[in-house]
């Protein structure tokens, strides 16, 4: 089998403030601006890199859940306990610079994990973890 990663989703609940991010801060190309009722899902992914995609999702529209549920999903996201993901950089140092230049918010300087990792971590607007780990 081949198996590749071709699109994860994360939470926004201010879609201009995430499009920023992602954008501006992260530097990904923005694949897809779709509205519909007043909501708004934005696909970026890293430049020259078409296969891979974060899909930027409002979690009011997710069906199946009730309105405790979505309570709930705002309450974690308002603490940055919702929803995270992993990138990776070759240079941890340079990227860590850049996004803390661009106001990201800091949860952790680029650290040696004792699991054998060097990464740092920040929180999108929306609250997401995002770490990122140094590629060797």
């Amino acid at each position: 089998m081949d198996i590749t990663v071709h699109q994860t989703f994360l939470p926004h609940d201010d879609p201009d403030a995430s499009l920023a991010f992602y954008r501006d801060t992260l530097g990904f190309e923005v694949r897809n601006d779709v509205g519909y009722e007043g909501m708004r899902w934005i696909t970026v992914g890293p430049a020259g890199r078409p296969g891979t995609s974060i899909v930027l999702h409002p979690p009011a529209a997710d069906p199946g859940i009730t309105d405790d549920e979505r309570r709930t999903i705002g309450e974690m996201m308002a603490k940055g306990t919702y929803a995270s993901i992993i990138l990776a950089t070759a240079d941890l140092d340079a990227t860590f610079e850049k996004l803390q230049a661009g106001d990201a918010e800091v949860v952790q300087e680029p650290t040696e994990q004792p699991y054998g990792i060097r990464d740092c971590a920040f929180r999108d607007p929306a609250g997401n973890m995002i770490r990122i780990q140094e590629v060797r």
